[in-house]
């Protein structure tokens, strides 16, 4: 089967829906014939396609604000089609795939939703309005509409719609590469490994981690991922009794002026700007963070991409109690819920871990555990294959 992927981000951007859109794309590739259209990165003539078996097909529209454009030969170029597999969101496109559905009503059309966007800043917000006399009539031409999780399908925007096509709505979590993001000793039933291992923590928890604690947050450093928190979290370290430093993984325009809220707080010498950095590099920091945070303020946050990669690094997560979110992890298990917006509730989850070393390393290994049984890709790609087989 033919099928064409929809997506507005894609690689090299960093960002949770173009990494996701690309692993699926690869998974879908296994049995069907793939091609991905995607906006290219703003100002980037030729950005580097990933290694891929999909076909990558790069899109540079005139009409662009953000995330958001109207290529406008893309139906043309789908007439052949046999389904459209849209990521949403996607303003502009949705529009005109909802024109190709009236001209090709056999064609397929599949949409995973990605995330609400109930807080898009200034002008976004008025250019996102045609979308919500759009995405109803999408939704009711879709066979299928793909969510992260139930939770989130039943207490955003899609709530009102699961009750009038619950059939349509299909739950199937994100994934991770657990063969790839592991934690740095790989425990098995080799003796001499685990008492490797337990030699390792009982250094770190009586030695290494007495001057101090690392704190990770991934995400970018632009306009399209406000919502992250990571001013947020930056004030509440202002109020973390413990001894941590800050490591930030992410890129932007917002750079400076994150920059700037660290030097105005007194933090330059506990907050290091990473920028963009390698798998491998990526990797390394996971496995030498002591706790992942996700301090996200609203809606705009679904899952967190960042959660299953560290639990599958083995280290345990604090995020925010959202609708989506709160059903990645187990709350006091693989980590701790903060309420959104709360500084001092955030400061105080992190205090609760720093302090408790054995808490912290035994959220760390059921972080490992879940991240393995419920998140691996293989396990991801069995499920998706399954729905894009069947017709309904």
């Amino acid at each position: 089967m033919k099928i064409a992927q929809i997506v507005c981000a894609f690689p090299p951007y960093a960002g949770g829906i173009g990494q996701s859109a690309y692993r699926l794309g690869e998974i879908l590739s296994r049995e069907h014939q793939v091609s991905t259209f995607t906006l290219a990165a703003a100002k980037e003539k030729n950005p580097q396609k990933p290694e891929a078996r999909q076909k990558i097909i790069f899109m540079y529209p005139y009409l662009r604000v953000g995330h958001g454009a109207l290529p406008l030969f893309l139906p043309f170029r789908l007439l052949s089609y046999d389904l459209i597999y849209l990521h949403y969101p996607f303003f502009g496109a949705d529009a005109l795939i909802l024109l190709l559905s009236r001209l090709r009503r056999k064609q397929r059309l599949i949409i995973h939703y990605h995330m609400d966007t109930p807080a898009l800043p200034g002008f976004k917000k008025v250019l996102a309005l045609p979308s919500r006399l759009i995405l109803p009539r999408l939704i009711k031409k879709a066979e299928k509409i793909i969510v992260s999780s139930q939770d989130y399908a039943d207490n955003g925007n899609l709530a009102k719609i699961a009750k009038l096509y619950p059939e349509k709505i299909k739950v199937i979590p994100f994934g991770v590469e657990t063969d790839v993001f592991r934690p740095k000793i790989k425990t098995d039933n080799s003796k001499v490994v685990n008492q490797a291992a337990a030699l390792v923590n009982f250094v770190t928890r009586h030695f290494i981690k007495r001057g101090g604690h690392t704190l990770l947050f991934i995400g970018g450093l632009d306009q399209a991922h406000y919502f992250k928190g990571l001013s947020l979290l930056l004030k509440s370290m202002k109020l973390i009794t413990s001894t941590v430093t800050l490591n930030i993984i992410g890129t932007g325009e917002l750079k400076n002026q994150y920059e700037k809220e660290v030097k105005s707080l007194g933090l330059s010498n506990r907050v290091n700007f990473l920028g963009k950095v390698s798998e491998d590099e990526l990797i390394r920091q996971y496995q030498n963070a002591d706790l992942l945070i996700l301090p996200s303020i609203n809606e705009h946050e679904a899952f967190g991409l960042v959660l299953i990669e560290a639990m599958a690094c083995g280290v345990p997560v604090i995020a925010s109690r959202l609708p989506g979110v709160r059903s990645v992890f187990e709350d006091g298990k693989q980590g701790y819920f903060c309420e959104p917006g709360n500084v001092r509730d955030l400061a105080e989850k992190i205090d609760q871990l720093c302090r408790d070393e054995n808490k912290r390393q035994a959220m760390g290994q059921a972080a490992r555990i879940l991240a393995k049984d419920k998140y691996d890709w293989e396990k991801i790609a069995d499920q998706i294959l399954d729905e894009f087989s069947n017709n309904r």
